[in-house]
């Protein structure tokens, strides 16, 4: 059966249509102990099958371990949004329900090779030179998270140091439990500074600044 709605897939076929660049949708999966990579998959296929500027490349997490190291892949069922390059876009879970969103605003924007973002917050991004993992809790059912996982997304194009990942609080309950997280979406920055909420870009770039070790400040 279809995970995605015939209605649905119409839709994102004619925006596939308008994708000016390939994307690569990198499917890290494991064949046991896995509950939901099987629909991870079929997702991921599904939309691949729409357009021909879209590939489809699927990885056993256990076996290609080359490919885990390259992408820095943590756990299964995930999903990387690439193009030539790895732009640092992650979901880990199924990216259904308000998360579909997400997926399909990743791709557009790998796609056209452009994080969509305001000239100022470009460039204070690219001052930051050292790591910064995004980690945004989200739940399939919460209307609010796709603006902040496609906000960390864009962070993550604008600058390569940048890692940004959604990670779907129910798929994952012992890391959400571990961040004590309550309520989604709920952002963690280098594993220690969180916040709640669904920020606007210069609220969201203010907070990036908090845990870069940077001279740069916000001017």
């Amino acid at each position: 059966m279809s995970l995605i709605q015939n209605s649905v897939k119409k839709q994102l076929e004619q925006l596939l249509l308008n994708l000016p660049n390939p994307v690569r949708l990198i499917v890290f999966t494991q064949e046991m102990e896995c509950q939901f990579c099987r629909e991870n998959r079929q997702l991921a296929e599904e939309v691949a099958a729409l357009s021909d500027k879209v590939k489809l490349e699927v990885y056993n997490f256990l076996v290609d371990k080359e490919k885990v190291e390259e992408f820095k892949v943590e756990r299964v069922p995930a999903l990387v949004v690439a193009g030539e390059k790895d732009y640092g876009i992650r979901f880990y879970g199924v990216p259904a329900g308000y998360e579909f969103t997400s997926l399909v605003n990743a791709i557009q924007m790998v796609g056209k090779r452009d994080p969509g973002l305001k000239p100022e917050t470009k460039e204070k991004l690219t001052r930051i030179g050292q790591p910064v993992e995004i980690d945004v809790f989200v739940t399939l059912t919460c209307p609010y998270c796709p603006m902040m996982v496609s906000l960390a997304h864009r962070f993550a194009m604008a600058n390569e140091k940048i890692t940004a990942s959604a990670i779907d609080a129910q798929e994952f309950p012992v890391l959400a439990n571990y961040y004590g997280v309550m309520a989604v979406p709920k952002t963690v920055l280098n594993q220690h500074h969180q916040f709640e909420g669904a920020l606007p870009e210069e609220r969201f770039l203010q907070e990036v600044f908090k845990v870069v070790d940077t001279d740069a400040g916000l001017g």
